[in-house]
């Protein structure tokens, strides 16, 4: 049987200049794909979930040809542009405050420290400092009324669920954070903050030690010829029997979902570095990260280290159904970036932003994921709902197991979810998309 997929869409779709990627020293040139190879498996996409796939493989076939391969340099999409908190706890930004049911919850728990732990082995295997791989916890700061009551209530479903966290008086968030701004936060201890850049750039160059990566190879079109798959790139060529996609939203761009996924842009502005005496005045621990009590508020991360002591602000939702935004969508978000930080950080007011970018989630109308095996000898790690950090390292482990026939209990779960529902047809989906995202981040307030 044979079978032909042209691949639609392949720029990558995410604008501007991503700081933790700015901030690192120039990586080695690209090694581009540039002649005909053949290889025992190809993990197309080279992010959380693919990095994770192919680390798990290597682990499972030592002997066997792994190749992977990326449309641009490792790093610069999307998982190089998020606000970096690999989360173990529920985390669902679909809701007002993140909780599910309570098995359910405990159960996605589980999985999530699963990936958690696979991630600090691999940190601990490829020398990835502090600053990169963090597991210091994270803060869901709230600054109103109405973020404190989603702070209890999120307490009471960790209680519930048999987790600790910790309840931040404005003395706390005052002493972590410098700012006045927050009334009170939850602590949550497990979760890992990263250098998301760093992290996806060192984790491959571990991986190349025993592997081929190929960047700045997008696949443009994937054959079926008897039983065995053809990726095709600009320059050349990769042939093998099992293929991991692990492109997230990108899979409708290979002919899968169409008009089941949604593509949400979130946005974020990082500082220049700041001055001695900036940092003097702010006050506060060297790095820290603050989630928003609602999900629709600002998440804000103080880093220091490479690039500086500097401070990042993350909000700003935006529905594309075409996989793209540009730097118009930027600038619109400059006011509320300008706005959130100055809000908490007003003794800071000559700092400028230095970079400013967006990044892409993929979400699913009923919040599943997209795996297992689409096709013969293909499989998809997808849409990870707006969590990519723990979920698409997950869905990585989880493909390269199932694609093994590897045993364990959590690729049940994955198999036996739901597909992702149809979306309302153009221009319906937009409109619901935006104003429903509009109406949520005016709901934030103060949060944002």
């Amino acid at each position: 049987m044979a079978k032909s997929i042209q691949v639609t869409n392949i720029r990558h779709g995410n604008p501007g200049v991503s700081g933790w990627y700015a901030i690192l020293q120039e990586p080695e040139p690209a090694d581009v794909l540039e002649k005909d190879i053949n290889a025992d498996w190809l993990v197309i996409g080279g992010g959380f979930a693919g990095l994770a796939a192919a680390r798990r493989l290597l682990q499972l076939r030592q002997k066997e040809r792994l190749v992977v391969l990326d449309s641009i340099r490792i790093g610069q999409g999307s998982s190089g542009r998020n606000s970096g908190f690999m989360i173990d706890l529920p985390h669902d930004i679909s809701t007002d405050s993140y909780v599910g049911a309570v098995e359910r919850d405990i159960r996605q728990t589980q999985k999530n420290r699963y990936a958690l732990s696979f991630a600090a082995e691999a940190a601990e295997e490829y020398g990835f400092t502090q600053e990169v791989f963090n597991p210091c916890g994270k803060i869901n700061a709230a600054a109103s009324d109405s973020g404190e009551r989603h702070n209890l209530e999120y307490m009471g479903h960790l209680k519930a669920m048999g987790e600790d966290s910790t309840w931040l008086d404005e003395e706390d968030m005052k002493r972590i954070t410098g700012s006045n701004y927050y009334l009170s936060g939850l602590l949550t201890p497990k979760t890992i903050t990263i250098q998301s850049a760093a992290y996806i750039r060192k984790f491959a160059e571990g991986l190349s030690r025993n592997i081929d990566i190929h960047e700045n190879s997008p696949v443009v079109s994937l054959e079926l010829t008897g039983g065995v798959w053809k990726a095709i790139t600009p320059k050349g060529s990769v042939t093998a029997p099992k293929v991991i996609l692990s492109v997230n939203g990108h899979l409708q761009s290979f002919g899968f979902l169409k008009n089941r996924l949604m593509h949400i842009f979130l946005y974020a502005s990082m500082t220049r570095e700041l001055s001695d005496s900036e940092v003097r005045k702010l006050g506060g621990e060297p790095s820290w990260g603050a989630a928003p009590a609602n999900p629709f508020g600002s998440s804000v991360r103080k880093i220091c280290g490479t690039g500086g002591h500097r401070i990042l602000v993350r909000n700003k939702f935006h529905f594309s159904s075409s996989l793209e935004a540009s730097e118009h969508h930027i600038k619109k978000t400059v006011r509320d970036h300008d706005r959130s930080f100055q809000r908490r950080f007003p003794m800071l007011e000559d700092v400028e932003m230095e970079y400013r970018w967006g990044g892409r989630l993929c979400l699913s109308r009923n919040g599943v994921p997209v795996f297992g095996e689409i096709e013969k000898g293909l499989f998809a790690a997808c849409c990870q709902n707006g969590l990519g950090a723990s979920k698409g390292t997950l869905a990585g482990i989880l493909a390269a197991e199932h694609a093994c026939g590897y045993e364990n209990p959590y690729i049940e779960d994955h198999l036996n979810e739901a597909q992702p529902t149809s979306l309302p047809p153009e221009p319906f989906a937009t409109i619901g998309a935006t104003v429903y995202l509009n109406w949520q981040e005016w709901r934030a307030g103060l949060e944002k």
